[in-house]
This record gives structure tokens, C-alpha cells and sequence, in this order.
């Protein structure tokens, strides 16, 4: 079915917001294509990533799922092809599809807009 979704895009895959990946060791229904455990928040910039998700869990709940996951948020960009990327891989199809102005080996939302 993955395939079905995106097997008539023609256009190549670009970034499309800041995301951050809370892997909590939890398989979520919606997520990313390639996220097997967690969930992703996004956002225009990766402050308001954060702020959604302690809108959405309350800080104690998402201080706690944090701990469970040993503190393991992953700061990166959801891409038009529904897949998670971290900064560096962002950064090597930012550059590629030229959205950014500058040649960059880590992705900032400010590099994009």
C-alpha cells in the first residue's frame, strides 16, 4: 500500500516541515513511513515541534514519555514522500532538490525559510 500512495507523484521528494521523532519504544498508528517505533511532531521551526507536543501529552506526560525513551528525541524534517529524516540526511535533499542557498552537511528550518 506504501507504494500505492506515491507510485503516481512525479514530482521529486522535497522537505516539507521541522519534525522531531519522540522514539518512546511504542509502535503508533500515522506515522512516517519509515518510523517503526515513536511519534513525530511537526512544525514550521522545531521550537514550535516541541511546544505541540507538550501542548498535546502536558509537560508531565511528555517529560515522562521522554524518560522512557531515555531522552531520545531526533530534531530533523518530514519530506513529501512521508519519511523522517534527521538534520543530515535533510541536509544532503535540501541541497539537492535546491531549497536551500547554501551547501550544508546539517539542516536548520532557517536554511529553508
Amino acid at each position: 500500500m506504501e507504494e500505492e500512495l506515491f507510485s503516481n507523484v512525479k514530482k521529486p521528494e522535497y522537505i516539507l516541515c521541522a519534525a522531531i521523532h519522540f522514539d518512546d519504544g511504542i509502535k503508533h498508528e500515522h506515522q512516517p513511513r519509515n518510523i517503526e517505533s515513536g511519534f513525530v511532531v511537526c512544525g514550521r521551526r522545531h521550537h514550535n515541534c516541541y511546544v505541540t507536543a507538550f501542548i498535546i501529552n502536558g509537560n508531565e506526560s511528555m517529560a515522562h514519555r521522554m524518560n522512557e525513551a531515555n531522552g531520545k528525541a531526533t530534531q530533523g524534517f518530514l519530506t513529501s514522500k512521508d519519511r523522517f529524516l534527521d538534520r543530515k540526511q535533510s541536509a544532503i535533499l535540501a541541497v539537492e532538490q535546491k531549497q536551500t542557498y547554501r551547501d550544508t552537511d546539517l539542516l536548520f528550518s532557517e536554511d529553508l525559510y
